[in-house]
């Protein structure tokens, strides 16, 4: 009973677009009956309609648990686990290119292909219900207002400038970040209204809950103010102690290893953890590592206790202000950390829905009659004819809800079987380019070399949830003076806005009365396991076996513990929510902690692993082993030049 009626405080009884029942769903007979009767099918008459080529197919409207959604995953962990590949009916398709993965990757591949190609015939499989991978598109729609974000892949960004090939795609699809960046940012709503950066502290972890307004951080190019850092933590539920170290930690400026030189101190600080650093050479007290633990998720799905100190340094995390460190030294950094503090990092823009604006350009430059416009301006709200995508006569097809379970090199090209809506095809291709998640790939092509294989198995992706909701207003968020929380402790890392942007026919919200979108992310980890791979491996365990109820009932009750003091009601002011898991998300980095780092480049895990066997080539950000949409982008680019070679 007790339970129930917290539920009910929370609102979890309140009928809001939180499940759509309808996903993967079968057609209704008039459906099917319509798309059947069309005779641009008939030559594709061996493949049953899809849902996709009905009318009013949308996916990014859908709510409840996205990203691997409910249907996208399942027959891939049956092949992983030695379900054999059922007999496959052909379709009596030949392509000039079948591209394995939809996402950013998938779709450079058939840009690429095309740009040397022009009359190439390619056929795109991938297996969720919507194009993109991880570039998600969510859409809410709340009182007569489109309000957009991303569902997985964020933004426009890399620790290195985009490459000659990269750059040439963002350019030839009209997108210019800087200038996006100055026109479509609407952050000074945000400004003028003095919202800024939140910590909350939970009971669980810190014995009390509470919401501390926190100055800026001292990360590379801030000002560290000691005084404001501890007026802000005298409000913390943490001991005198802790705060004092807090502070030291933020503001200060000693060299906590003297006597060595630069090179002895960065060696010494890729060795050791962040966490082992604040313990045991700045001796602060262990109760700061609550406070820090977490700071680590969004850069690389761990924490502090599995990140190298100096890497940590290298994306500017504090501690570090006294010790002279070398920005060009980068010899045992890891590749984020490496290229931003050596490099500054490429240019940056967030488009409303993240980077599936970047997909939705290539599909609307790869499929006639997918979508309206030109620019990258009126993409964001072009609307899109998922009809379209998967036409007979087109020359460029993408299908979606496919699972690929086998692919093999036979005679003078490429056999793959597909599964889709419980029934395996068969499709050739004079040419493959695998562009999916590479560690399925001894599983989908069996017939790869066992050190090839081995190799693949070392790429395991790193879990994490992009979950949001729609809200009626934001008063608490104007009234409480904040527009991102951390929280350290939380079940979610952090919530957020969604950032203010206008941007062609989209407009985010203005005033504090109107609806928004707020952000949470979310990095299982398990602390405490032998490698980072071993965490991932049970973050990703933990994720698959979370219900869609469980995410909803953490995020209503964060938002209700630490906005209340607003005004916030999260049975009242929730109207629909979004929870994009991701166990296969991130793409693997070496970490210095647990990787051998004088291993040669041509020897490691990613690069033996996309070796091309015979007419297949392997793309993905996996193969670069970098979690960038460049990365994503570069590895299709080199695909394609070994099958075209």
């Amino acid at each position: 009973m007790m339970a129930e009626e917290g539920d009910a405080r929370l609102g979890m009884n309140r009928r809001i677009e939180r499940r759509d029942f309808l996903q993967g769903a079968a057609m209704t007979a008039s459906a099917l009956a319509a798309i059947a009767a069309d005779p641009l099918y008939a030559a594709g008459a061996a493949l049953q309609p899809a849902s996709q080529d009905a009318a009013g197919y949308y996916p990014p409207t859908r709510t409840g648990l996205r990203g691997s959604h409910p249907g996208s995953f399942e027959q891939a962990h049956a092949l992983r686990d030695g379900t054999p590949v059922a007999a496959a009916a052909p379709t009596g398709e030949d392509y000039d290119l079948v591209v394995v993965g939809a996402g950013i990757s998938g779709l450079s591949a058939a840009y690429f292909w095309r740009q040397r190609r022009p009359d190439a015939r390619i056929l795109i499989l991938d297996n969720h219900d919507d194009f993109g991978g991880h570039a998600k598109r969510n859409e809410y729609r709340v009182g007569g207002r489109v309000m957009l974000t991303n569902g997985g892949t964020m933004l426009i960004n890399s620790p290195r400038p985009y490459s000659r090939e990269a750059a040439g795609l963002i350019k030839d699809l009209g997108i210019d970040p800087d200038a996006l960046e100055a026109s479509a940012d609407r952050s000074k709503v945000y400004r003028d209204l003095g919202l800024g950066a939140a910590t909350f502290f939970d009971k669980e972890t810190f014995g009390a809950d509470k919401l501390v307004r926190m100055p800026r951080g001292s990360g590379r190019g801030r000002a560290p103010d000691a005084a404001a850092w501890a007026a802000a933590l005298a409000q913390a539920p943490l001991s005198e102690a802790v705060r004092r170290d807090i502070v030291r930690i933020e503001t200060g400026r000693e060299d906590y290893l003297p006597g060595l030189s630069i090179e002895q101190k960065m060696d010494r600080l890729s060795r050791l953890s962040y966490a082992d650093f604040l313990v045991e050479v700045v001796k602060a007290d262990p109760g700061v590592l609550p406070y820090y633990q977490k700071r680590t998720h969004g850069e690389w799905g761990l924490g502090i206790d599995a990140e190298p100190a100096l890497d940590c340094w290298g994306i500017g995390l504090p501690g570090f202000q006294g010790m002279g460190l070398d920005r060009r030294r980068t010899e045992r950094m890891g590749n984020t950390a490496a290229g931003y503090s050596a490099t500054g990092g490429s240019y940056s823009f967030h488009f409303p829905d993240g980077n599936a604006s970047i997909a939705r350009l290539l599909v609307r430059r790869l499929v006639s009659g997918a979508a309206p416009g030109a620019t990258p301006q009126d993409i964001v709200t072009a609307p899109f004819d998922y009809r379209a995508l998967d036409r007979p006569d087109a020359e460029v097809r993408i299908r979606l809800s496919s699972v690929v379970v086998h692919a093999a090199n036979e005679g003078a090209g490429v056999d793959l079987v597909y599964m889709r809506g419980g029934k395996a095809y068969r499709v050739r291709g004079a040419a493959c380019v695998m562009a999916g998640y590479n560690m399925m790939l001894p599983y989908i092509v069996p017939d790869l070399p066992e050190p090839q294989k081995a190799a693949l198995h070392e790429l395991v992706k790193v879990p994490l949830v992009y979950a949001s909701c729609a809200i009626r207003n934001w008063r608490a968020f104007a009234t409480l003076g904040i527009e991102q929380v951390s929280c350290p402790g939380g079940y979610f890392s952090s919530f957020s806005l969604a950032p203010a942007q206008s941007i062609g026919g989209y407009a985010y919200p203005g005033t504090p009365d109107e609806p928004a979108v707020v952000t949470f992310v979310r990095t299982p980890v398990a602390p405490g396991l032998p490698t980072e791979r071993d965490q991932h491996r049970a973050g990703r365990a933990e994720l698959l076996g979370t219900s869609f109820e469980t995410f909803e009932r953490h995020m209503r009750d964060l938002l209700n513990r630490a906005l209340a003091p607003g005004g916030f009601d999260a049975a009242r002011d929730i109207d629909a929510i979004i929870v994009n898991r991701w166990p296969h998300g991130y793409a693997y980095e070496y970490n210095p902690l647990y990787d051998p780092w004088d291993t040669p480049e041509g020897q490691r895990p990613h690069v033996i692993g996309r070796a091309r066997f015979g007419r297949i080539a392997i793309a993905n950000s996996d193969s670069g082993a970098a979690a960038y949409t460049d990365s994503a982008i570069d590895q299709a680019h080199r695909a394609v030049g070994e099958l075209l070679a």
